[in-house]
């Protein structure tokens, strides 16, 4: 019998996906559907450039939103509560957890870290979600809108080669 007792790998999951209903992106990770449902396939390196995709646009959005942030106390904090954090997580992704925390208690704005104070966490959070939504599914787009570009072009190629 084995005693190996691992501890799950992290995954962006925020327990609340939409891809099930048919969105391109997740609402709850911003993953797009394919990254979701391919998650416990992919390699390190292929989890770790969605990690890092997902951390630039935490970092977009979050950090100008949140000038007064306190990163130190904000990632103790966040420790605090038990939030498993990679090694690499950015700063947005700290003040991500952070801010997560407190939508669901207010009360723990203060010790958040992110300089903000309670009756400002529902609206703080509430434009959070619409700019970082917004900003996903355009990435997912231009993902796409890429992908047609390039395909275009290789059956131009193709028909020029014959």
């Amino acid at each position: 019998m084995s005693t190996d007792r691992r501890i799950a790998s992290l995954t962006p999951c925020a327990g609340r996906c939409s891809t099930v209903f048919g969105d391109s992106v997740c609402r709850g990770c911003r993953r797009f559907n394919h990254e979701v449902i391919k998650w416990n396939t992919y390699s390190l390196e292929q989890q770790s450039a969605v990690w890092h995709r997902l951390d630039a646009q935490l970092d977009q959005i979050l950090v100008p939103m949140l000038p007064l942030a306190n990163i130190e106390v904000a990632e103790k904090f966040v420790l605090s509560k038990r939030v498993r954090l990679r090694d690499d997580a950015s700063k947005g992704r700290k003040l991500y957890h952070a801010l997560k925390i407190c939508e669901k208690n207010k009360n723990f704005a203060d010790e958040s870290g992110l300089g903000i104070q309670s009756k400002q966490v529902k609206s703080i959070w509430q434009e959070f979600e619409r700019r970082v939504l917004a900003l996903a599914t355009a990435s997912f787009e231009m993902a796409f809108l890429r992908a047609d570009v390039m395909s275009l072009s290789l059956l131009k190629d193709m028909e020029e080669s014959d």
